[in-house]
């Protein structure tokens, strides 16, 4: 496996979709390629198991029921066009006020 990964479709603070799940978010962290856990990877049932080689993102995920953490393949995202804000909890913390489709990056990031 190449170690170059790709370059990532996405952006921190804009926001995205699951392709297949019903749950939008805010990009927060990107992965230039799989870094999760095997046993994490593994709980994927084999026929949607993404590719390892291609960027991962971190998400302040929501449904309707709730608020999470989510980890996302770059072919399992697709952008969001709604023009709605994310309510999830954590924003305020990484990003300014939600602006035409995305949250601009606010002061620096670990």
């Amino acid at each position: 496996m190449d170690n170059l990964g790709r370059v990532a479709k996405f952006s921190l603070g804009q926001v995205v979709r699951h392709r297949n799940h019903p749950f939008r978010g805010v990009i927060y962290d990107v992965d230039p390629q799989f870094a999760n856990t095997e046993e994490w990877y593994e709980s994927i049932p084999e026929d949607a198991r993404p590719s390892k080689d291609q960027p991962y993102y971190h998400l302040f995920a929501e449904t309707e029921a709730t608020y999470y953490h989510a980890y996302v393949s770059e072919q399992n995202l697709i952008p969001d066009s709604s023009g709605e804000p994310i309510d999830h909890p954590e924003i305020s913390e990484r990003f300014g006020d939600f602006m035409d489709g995305h949250y601009p990056v606010q002061g620096l990031l670990n």
